[in-house]
């Protein structure tokens, strides 16, 4: 059995984004496209409704280019156990109030037992100086934290 990966909104936004002329947005870019075509194929990926629900907003035609990218990937259920770690994570500061799907996220993840949730959004999820609150907080409830990590840090990117 694969390690299992949540792919995050970010990700899959920044899979299908026009190219950046933002020299860090253009290499996230590039590393989340290696990631898709070279590292993927070692997890099983998962999104959930709220991946779906927040890449379907915005331009219909880059929405469904979003949509399109996740098509056949496993659509974890926003369970009661997810919204009640969203909820602790929001009430003791992990996830700052106003980034409840952000806590959503984590709560999925580590309520349907992801290895790894994956992630470009630096300010509130895989952000170092929250993680390891994020991590006692969600084992404090008897869950495995997933490992919070951008494509970078999860296979890296092939220089061959």
């Amino acid at each position: 059995m694969n390690p299992k990966v949540y792919i995050e909104s970010s990700v899959i936004s920044y899979l299908t984004a026009r190219s950046s002329r933002d020299v860090v947005v253009a290499g996230r870019q590039a590393v989340t496209h290696d990631w898709w075509s070279n590292h993927r194929q070692r997890f099983d990926l998962f999104v959930s409704v709220l991946v779906e629900d927040e890449i379907a907003k915005g331009d219909p035609v880059a929405a469904s280019l979003r949509t399109e990218r996740i098509s056949g990937l496993e659509s974890l259920k926003i369970t009661d156990d997810a919204v009640m770690l969203a909820e602790h994570l929001l009430s003791n500061g992990a996830v700052p109030v106003g980034s409840e799907e952000d806590a959503l996220h984590i709560g999925v993840a580590a309520a349907q037992g992801m290895d790894y949730l994956l992630t470009w959004n630096f300010r509130h999820i895989n952000n170092a100086e929250r993680k390891s609150h994020i991590v006692r907080l969600v084992e404090s409830f008897g869950f495995q934290c997933p490992l919070l990590c951008s494509p970078e840090e999860l296979g890296g990117v092939s220089y061959d």
